[in-house]
Order: structure tokens, then sequence, then C-alpha cells
């Protein structure tokens, strides 16, 4: 799994809670289309099986048009079918080693919160990136978990493998998670929720 060293394209971009009506596609064709994500991260919690079946191979070929790497989040069995890129477990979903018997050498990330010991654990079996937050409060996703700027240069001396922030992330503090060694940012609700910019503006502010 490659990191970019010069940080063009940092963003680890999620998908909104719901995904409602063609429109989003288009949204998202303008927003890859900026060159700056380098992940698209398939993450629908009340969306029954089939339609994220159905979601996954429509945004699966918009993310290989622009080259971007699609994961699926939670769930190892709709990523093979979709056939995506990857999938991003949390600490409840399915562990590292029978998600990798199903996707055997596909990208899978792995959410640490703010703890260097669940860092440890995911790199001894394997995962191919940390997911570590949140670092500033979100309204996407309920924060019970709050990392501080130290985990990322903790978890640097501990790895090689990529590490991805989280939570709150918009323009006016992603700086500063980047000069802290970030290698992605993982940024939902300031590209989908945005109440002034459209997704496409909004990612243009991300420079």
């Amino acid at each position: 799994m490659r990191v970019n060293k010069k940080n063009k394209n940092f963003v680890y971009l999620i998908s909104p809670n719901k995904i409602k009506n063609e429109k989003f596609y288009i949204k998202l064709n303008q927003v890859l289309s900026s060159k700056k994500v380098s992940f698209f991260q398939l993450r629908l919690k009340k969306t029954n099986f089939k339609s994220k079946i159905f979601i996954g191979k429509k945004i699966k070929k918009i993310c290989k048009k622009h080259h971007v790497k699609f994961i699926v989040n939670d769930d190892p069995i709709i990523a093979k079918k979709v056939n995506a890129d990857g999938c991003h477990l949390g600490q409840k979903d399915m562990n590292i080693y029978n998600a990798r018997k199903l996707l055997k050498n596909k990208i899978i990330g792995v959410t640490c919160h703010n703890s260097l010991n669940l860092a440890k654990k995911a790199v001894k079996e394997g995962a191919n990136y940390l997911a570590f937050g949140a670092f500033y409060s979100s309204k996407t996703k309920k924060t019970k978990y709050k990392a501080s700027l130290k985990i990322l240069s903790l978890a640097k001396k501990l790895t090689n493998i990529p590490i991805v922030a989280i939570g709150g992330i918009k323009d006016t503090n992603y700086k500063k998670l980047l000069l802290n060694k970030a290698n992605f940012l993982a940024i939902s609700g300031y590209i989908w929720n945005n109440k002034k910019l459209n997704p496409k503006e909004a990612m243009d502010k991300l420079t």
C-alpha cells in the first residue's frame, strides 16, 4: 500500500450516512476529479444488504475511473461481493484473520480509536493501515474516543504502515494533522453536509 510522500492526495473520503438519489454519483464524480482522494469508503449503517451491493457496484466504477481505492466499511462479505479494493474493520467487526481469509491480499484497515495497544495488535495481525480518532468533534458520528496529536507520533514510532486520522476534520484544522505526520485524513461531514459549500467547492479548499 503506497503512501504519497508529498501528500497531494491525502484525502480518505467517507460516504454520507445515506445515499438518497442519483445526484450523489454526479457529486462523487466531481469530487474525485479533484485528484486529492486516495480512498473512498462506503459507510452506510442503516441500508440493507441488497442496496449496499447495488450502490457499491456503482461507486466501484466511479472510483476505478478516477484511480481511487474503494473500501467498504464494516463488512468483508460485501467488500468481496462488489470486488472492492478492501475493507475497514471496527473493533466490533469481523477479526482481521477471518477478513483476510475472505479478501486475500486486499487492503484491510483497522480502527484503533486512541489506543496504541489496539494499534500494536492490528499491526501484528497484518493490518494495511491504522485509523485513529476522533481528533475533533464530529456531527457525522458520536465521539466516544478522543485522540490527541501525540498518538500520531507514537504510532509512527511503532510502524511504517499508513496512519489515517479521523473525526471532525475540515478546512480550518486539517493542516495540523498533516504536519503531525498523518498520511491520510478521513473526511465526510465537511464534504457532504457543508451548509456553505457544495462538495466540489469544499474539496477545493483542501489544498
